[in-house]
């Protein structure tokens, strides 16, 4: 099942902190490495830190957004250093390995790392529906970037030496959650609907949709739900029309 977890990076200016990501990845048995907009592109020095995992670092896919990075995952967990003005699910890193682990087993789960200066964007941390955060020493908790790779990846290898060692690979849910790409769709229509009944004004949206988004991100309706809820919508546009 780790095939099927993805590690991401935004943004990165330091082709060696590629390098390391890849090595680290490595040694804790992942392979799938993402790059979103990278200030460079992998070069020696990235394939020098890289060491023997060059071959994870000549695979990495390199896309220009993170919905292109995340649009066929059905779980997306990124990291964040600091609280947020609006607080999302929270999970410690060792919650975090297990949640990747057990949901792999369905499909592509992503783990999204943020820039080396200043993390990820609001936006970007609403895109996901848990934050992990690792618990530094609150006096000093910058971590280097392949540091916190590394946590987390060895999160992600003991909960599935955890569920090795139970004998069987872990359990998919009853119904199978939606893809990235299924739930902005959503939310594309929702907030459409919305704007169309007045309930969000355009010149004053204020919270109302990044709120709505950690509702359903904390809800997690499967597949079938999401169809449900995008009936409803659908039935209200008409009406509406």
């Amino acid at each position: 099942m780790l095939d099927n977890i993805r590690v991401i990076l935004i943004n990165t200016s330091h082709t060696g902190n590629i390098g390391s990501t890849a090595r680290a990845m490595k040694t804790m048995g992942l392979s799938e490495l993402y790059l979103v907009d990278p200030v460079s592109e992998p070069d020696s020095k990235a394939s020098a830190l890289a060491a023997g995992a060059t071959d994870v670092l000549g695979n990495a896919k390199i896309v220009a957004t993170l919905d292109d990075a995340i649009q066929d995952c059905s779980l997306v967990i990124a990291t964040s250093a600091r609280s947020r003005t609006l607080s999302w699910p929270v999970l410690t890193p060792r919650e975090a390995g297990e949640k990747l682990v057990s949901e792999s087993n369905q499909g592509k789960v992503a783990l999204v790392f943020g820039r080396e200066n200043n993390g990820l964007s609001n936006d970007e941390l609403q895109k996901a529906h848990y934050h992990a955060v690792i618990p530094a020493n609150p006096d000093y908790s910058s971590l280097n970037l392949a540091a916190a790779v590394q946590t987390l990846c060895y999160e992600v290898r003991v909960a599935q030496l955890t569920e090795d060692e139970k004998g069987h690979s872990a359990e998919s849910p009853e119904e199978a959650y939606p893809l990235v790409e299924n739930l902005e769709r959503f939310y594309t229509h929702l907030e459409s609907t919305l704007a169309s009944t007045n309930f969000i004004v355009a010149n004053h949206p204020g919270q109302v949709m990044p709120k709505l988004r950690r509702m359903f991100n904390r809800i997690r309706p499967d597949s079938q739900e999401l169809n449900i809820l995008r009936g409803i919508l659908s039935s209200i546009d008409k009406i509406v029309k």
